[in-house]
């Protein structure tokens, strides 16, 4: 990573050059494209980092002014060309931010989920459906981030664009309520983000928390279970009382995902939990029966242990 100071007089006149990041007045740009401009060296390496080093040379046909184009077919095809390349860069930027965001790096999310927000603006305007799935992307990195103000801002744009077009399918209409019930977790509102975890369940028409279900079901449903962890768990917040529940669920399904390690992990979690606060020995004592036959589990060849359904058939 490269940066050049810029010089004000080299700039064309009346043209503001705006960094990528907080589109604040820039006074560096990448040396290597020369066409992205940042306000400090700090937002360069923060793009650099989530997107920018793989589009770098991708930007440059696309901020490069063509050169005298003189009939009007040649013209309709520089157009063309200029679409096609910001749909690629659409899909490129949010196939890296979504998987930043899967590995749980949301600050490196949202260089990518921007730079696809703007191109789908650019190709497809500012009140398209296509533009959802970018502000889904930045509502989900502004919650993990606690940056719930954003996030909200986000989800209305995108809750406003679904309610008022038929273009969304299910899936993406299914992401929304799901960020927006993560939402009301982060804010403690539980009342409305348990009414949109069931509305998104409605929308896909089978429960997305099925335990038993196809792989891919399995690991949306853990990774959702995972977000909710997180974001209770997060230091400004207190402990007692938020994680206990959602930690006991990621025990169970490790559990019978026969993942007997991280189901003592978070089954010794929900059990320090339940004990600070908790009188029901009942609740206890199931949970003190899932944290022991996950650890005797552990302790059979391969970590195959019991039958999974042994613990829900013991209590």
């Amino acid at each position: 990573m490269l940066s050049s100071p810029i010089y004000p007089l080299s700039n064309p006149k009346g043209v503001k050059l705006e960094c990528e990041m907080c589109q604040k007045t820039a006074y560096v740009m990448c040396s290597q494209c020369r066409v992205t401009y940042y306000c400090d060296v700090a937002h360069q390496e923060a793009d650099w980092n989530g997107i920018h080093e793989k589009i770098c040379q991708l930007l440059i046909p696309i901020r490069t002014a063509p050169t005298f184009l003189s009939s009007a077919k040649e013209r309709k095809h520089n157009e063309e060309q200029l679409i096609q390349r910001q749909k690629h860069l659409i899909n490129l930027t949010r196939t890296v931010a979504q998987k930043l965001l899967f590995e749980g790096k949301h600050e490196e999310a949202v260089p990518g989920a921007l730079q696809s927000l703007r191109f789908a603006t650019s190709v497809y305007g500012s009140t398209s459906a296509e533009l959802v799935p970018s502000q889904l992307l930045l509502a989900e990195a502004s919650i993990g981030l606690g940056q719930l103000d954003e996030a909200e801002e986000y989800l209305s744009q995108a809750q406003w664009t679904v309610m008022r077009t038929t273009e969304c399918v299910n899936a993406t209409q299914y992401k929304l309520y799901r960020n927006l019930g993560l939402l009301y977790t982060a804010k403690g509102d539980n009342e409305k983000a348990l009414w949109y975890f069931a509305d998104d369940n409605e929308k896909d028409g089978h429960s997305r928390f099925t335990v038993l279900g196809d792989e891919a079901q399995e690991a949306e449903a853990v990774q959702i279970l995972h977000a909710v962890f997180d974001l209770r768990n997060q230091e400004y917040l207190p402990k007692q009382g938020k994680i206990g529940k959602i930690a006991l669920t990621l025990a169970m399904l490790y559990y019978l995902f026969l993942d007997f390690k991280k189901a003592v992990e978070y089954a010794k979690l929900a059990l320090e939990d339940s004990q600070s606060l908790s009188h029901n020995e009942k609740e206890i004592a199931s949970i003190s029966r899932l944290l022991e036959m996950a650890e005797k589990a552990l302790s059979y060849p391969g970590e195959k242990g019991p039958s999974p359904y042994a613990w829900a058939n013991s209590c």
